[in-house]
């Protein structure tokens, strides 16, 4: 492949474009790589459309190693097939719909399962035909609310999803496996620095399911790592270590306290030791936050309080993880009105079995622990209010925020907290569509084996963004050999015969199989093409400059920044080597 700069649809930019925010949406702007036509939504130009196939060539050849089949469903898909799982209402307005010209209902697909579940119905039918794992490379849509970073979380987005179909757990597990160490090689091929981690399912279903997420100081997720045993976990699916449960019996009674003006925490654990002695910590204080919860197509919306200690907030991606596909969202002052039993400020799980209203606790919360909390009385809390004694939650729930320096729930060692991009997903999914789509098997005996499955997603569009985000200097983008647009960038200076040997030379190159980028614009300064060059981040660039009067080029290494004058006439073959290497 020769691409020609005099030639090519590129345009780059000298300045950031106003909308951006991380280092890879104003890269690939800059560089000519991405244009927005909307929110969310970007157009590839030449040379980002190399990229974009270059990624999604590799996870092709890495799914087709493994043993997957490639299909292609339609974007466009009818109700019908989502309203079977309850999706069609799940996702609420995160998915874009419309009507035909007769009426009828359809979406822009988010994801297939519902469709790849159907043909697999549609074709097989006994247990010798499994197991089997599909794959697709489409285009997906998202309603997102707040479209941003340019290509990393948009509306219209390329994915690769595929779903593994066996006819029992172990064979799930070996699926998974599979995919697991498939999306490994494809990482590494990419380039992409990654940690892997415990993650959850949330509104897709199923039980075991880890993330990839690349490690960046812009990445939307934060997830906890161990370095001592190298647990890793998204920070919604943390698993809080619980304390050994205490005998009730001998506590102190429970005693209620006047404790006028002590709006927080703070003020209320600033009070209580100064009037009452007690020596607590804000960490022995129980912070009940109440929510509505609401089902996606239900009209019913469930009152729910979630306890946690009081030196913690409530992390709400971490509570609409675990509450998935329900939505929680911040009681207002007319939802208190409308429940005079909850008194603002003051509340205590001490009458909530009375009120019924379900009561979820942080793991931390165990039987025989002792809390100060409300008292359920305006200017009033209590003190000495034990689990198991004074009160009895419904059940616990993952939903305080987690901090660097908790414990590991492996090791019990320090947590650490870091930020990072989701690149790809991986879900036990076992049977919700299966069951959905009445998928079975005749086994042996005659009989219906119903069939589990697996979920298995990369964004290949994000993984660019994701490239880019973490291969960068401070003149432009780094790209990995696999995915560069080119192998090697040409750069004839423009002087003399410059421009005329540097278009032999990519020529030569191309036809001994490199991807060969030259520019050859006959007006435009040396220090703009040197510019461009590095903004546009070829592994490998050959100046053919001033040198050539001597019988020399020059040749550089993007990512090291090395330089090296070689002569002429070896210089196809260093860069053949340089790229080979």
């Amino acid at each position: 492949m020769l691409l020609r700069m005099s030639s090519l649809l590129l345009r780059t930019l000298r300045d950031d474009p106003a909308d951006a925010e991380v280092p890879s949406h104003k890269l690939l702007v800059r560089a000519g790589y991405v244009r927005r036509v909307a929110p969310g939504i970007y157009s590839w130009l030449p040379l980002g459309k190399i990229v974009l196939e270059n990624v999604a060539r590799v996870v092709r050849e890495e799914m087709n190693r493994m043993g997957g089949q490639e299909v292609l469903f339609p974007a466009l898909l009818p109700r019908e097939y989502y309203e079977l799982t309850g999706r069609w209402t799940e996702y609420g307005d995160n998915i874009f719909r419309l009507k035909d010209r007769k009426g009828g209902d359809y979406l822009l697909g988010p994801t297939h399962e519902e469709l790849f579940a159907d043909m697999v119905k549609s074709e097989f039918s006994s247990y010798k035909d499994y197991p089997v794992t599909l794959y697709q490379i489409q285009t997906k849509y998202r309603d997102e609310a707040r479209p941003r970073a340019g290509i990393l979380r948009g509306r219209e987005f390329l994915m690769k999803d595929s779903y593994s179909f066996d006819l029992d757990d172990d064979g799930l597990k070996r699926s998974y496996e599979a995919h697991r160490e498939t999306y490994i090689r494809t990482f590494d091929r990419l380039g992409l620095n990654y940690k892997i981690c415990f993650a959850t399912s949330g509104a897709m279903g199923g039980s075991a399911s880890e993330e990839f997420l690349a490690p960046t100081p812009t990445g939307e997720d934060a997830f906890v790592n161990c370095r001592h045993c190298g647990y890793a976990a998204n920070a919604e699916a943390v698993v809080t270590p619980a304390p050994a449960a205490r005998p009730v019996e001998g506590q102190a009674p429970l005693q209620v306290l006047d404790t006028p003006d002590t709006p927080t925490i703070e003020t209320l654990v600033s009070f209580v030791n100064a009037e009452f002695g007690l020596g607590v910590t804000a960490a022995d204080t129980l912070k009940n936050v109440v929510v509505k919860v609401t089902t996606p197509g239900s009209d019913k919306v469930e009152t729910l309080i979630i306890g946690v200690p009081g030196d913690r907030e409530v992390d709400f991606k971490r509570l609409e993880a675990n509450l998935a596909p329900g939505e929680p969202a911040i009681f207002e002052a007319d939802d208190f009105a409308k429940h005079p039993g909850l008194v603002r400020g003051y509340i205590g799980p001490q009458a909530l079995k009375d009120l019924g209203i379900r009561y979820l606790v942080d793991p931390r919360v165990v039987t025989g622990t002792s809390w100060v909390t409300g008292a359920n009385e305006p200017g009033k809390h209590a003190a000495n209010v034990v689990a198991g004694r004074d009160f009895f939650p419904d059940g616990t729930i993952e939903a305080a925020e987690v901090r660097a320096g908790d414990a590991c729930p492996r090791c019990g060692n320090e947590l650490s907290i870091d930020r990072g991009i989701e690149i790809g997903h991986i879900f036990q999914l076992g049977r919700k569509y299966a069951d959905a789509a009445g998928l079975d098997a005749l086994g042996p005996d005659g009989k219906p084996i119903r069939i589990t499955m697996g979920s298995y997603g990369i964004g290949v569009s994000r993984a660019v963004a994701v490239i880019a985000e973490q291969k960068f200097d401070s003149l432009g983008l780094l790209w990995p050999r696999e995915v560069a647009p080119a192998d090697v960038h040409i750069v004839g200076t423009g002087k003399d015969n410059q421009v005329e040997v540097a278009v032999q030379l990519a020529e030569e190159l191309e036809s001994r199989g490199l991807r060969v980028l030259v520019d050859d614009r006959p007006s435009v300064s040396p220090g703009v093409k040197f510019k461009d060059a590095e903004l546009l981040g070829m592994p490998t660039i050959l100046v053919v400059g001033r040198g050539l009067t001597q019988g020399v080029v020059e040749l550089r290494d993007r990512a090291t920044g090395t330089k090296e004058e070689i002569p002429l006439a070896e210089a196809a073959d260093r860069v053949l080597a340089a790229c080979r290497d």
